[in-house]
């Protein structure tokens, strides 16, 4: 067998010269990941909904609720008529809730404001609960192929890996500079195709911990590699103590399997979601169950402790299990509660806890 002759001098110097985007757009045809739902029907609400689904969540989470979520709301207009409350139920489990709550409010503006029309302007777009200038940028590239740069986690993994960038991608001049190579790097031509390729170099093969430098597409422009520092690049975020906080709620249950819900305010955690009622930790349960549900016959065996790590925070629950045989009129009208039977707890939002503890064993 005849060997394959190496590539003319001349030859390397011209892959040598491809710029970025060229050699990133020849890597996606042939190993992007095409077969993504919201990238076979491209659509603006599905360009939009993926976005806002792939916030601080992989894609292999993203799949099954992008799927349910658009079988319940196919389109910007179903979206818009639901209320929220099934809205957050389809939500559910996604986590970071107030993205749900933000896309069922930027559907309402849009059916009111824009005729149901998708607005194709970066201001239009970031007019919108929930969408910044990389999601607005993402949304005008991806479906209306539109000249306009992003600037995701992945993208900023692979800027500062290209440039050398070894500081925190957070810092204020570290992201206005990674801006305007984002902006350069840019191309007139193929743009949603360019944004997808990106996105996806940096999910598939710029990744955080293995970075696969023998398969990237523009590895011999990389300085990071050329510099045996891609492990490095870029610097994480400085790390701090996690605070923590701690809470008491209880579990209220009839001889049914009903369960008391209290719909937390909208503001703050697990805003506008079902949670099991809050109570001072001062105050004995079985006092806090009867100024709740108007009664209360006996306390469960072993209060449960669950800890919640959100994003600035850790939160410590203490959980004390309270049944009752008959229950009476809820006595508090200030707070919103109210009582669900096993087979409701999946047309609702449920804050974490609930979802932990009871929405398992209604979905046997």
């Amino acid at each position: 067998m005849t060997a394959t002759p190496p590539p003319a001098s001349s030859e390397i110097e011209v892959a040598a010269s491809m710029p970025f985007s060229v050699r990133l757009l020849a890597w996606y045809r042939e190993s992007g990941r095409h077969a993504l739902p919201w990238k076979i029907h491209p659509t603006p609400y599905r360009v939009w909904l993926s976005e806002i689904m792939l916030q601080q969540t992989q894609v292999s989470t993203v799949l099954e609720y992008f799927e349910r979520f658009t079988a319940r709301f196919p389109d910007l207009q179903a979206l818009a008529a639901a209320d929220e409350d099934a809205v957050l139920a389809a939500w559910t489990g996604l986590g970071y809730y107030r993205r749900a709550r933000n896309l069922w409010k930027a559907a309402r503006q849009i059916a009111d404001e824009h005729n149901g029309d998708f607005p194709a302007s970066i201001e239009a777009l970031q007019a919108l609960p929930g969408i910044g200038k990389s999601t607005a940028g993402a949304i005008l590239a991806l479906a209306f192929d539109q000249r306009a740069p992003i600037l995701d986690g992945n993208v900023k993994r692979v800027l500062t890996r290209i440039h050398g960038i070894t500081e925190w991608p957070g810092k204020r001049d570290v992201e206005k500079q990674l801006w305007q190579l984002a902006e350069a790097h840019t191309p007139t031509f193929e743009v949603a195709s360019y944004t997808q390729a990106i996105m996806d170099l940096g999910a598939t093969l710029c990744t955080r911990r293995e970075p696969a430098c023998d398969q990237c597409p523009v590895v011999e422009l990389c300085t990071a590699h050329r510099l045996g520092i891609t492990h490095e690049t870029p610097a994480p975020a400085p790390r701090t103590k996690t605070p923590e906080r701690s809470a008491c709620m209880l579990v209220v249950e009839d001889v049914n399997g009903h369960v008391l819900l209290e719909k937390r305010p909208e503001q703050g955690v697990w805003g506008g979601l079902w949670c099991f009622p809050e109570y001072a930790e001062s105050d004995d349960p079985m006092a806090a169950a009867v100024d709740l549900a108007g009664a209360a016959d006996r306390l469960m065996p072993t209060p449960a402790r669950m800890r919640h790590q959100f994003t600035h925070y850790r939160l410590n629950l203490s959980l004390s299990h309270v049944r009752i045989s008959l229950r009476a009129p809820l006595p508090i009208r200030e707070r919103q509660l109210d009582w669900f039977a096993p087979e409701e707890l999946g047309t609702v939002g449920l804050a974490a806890p609930v979802v932990r503890l009871l929405q398992p064993a209604s979905q046997d």
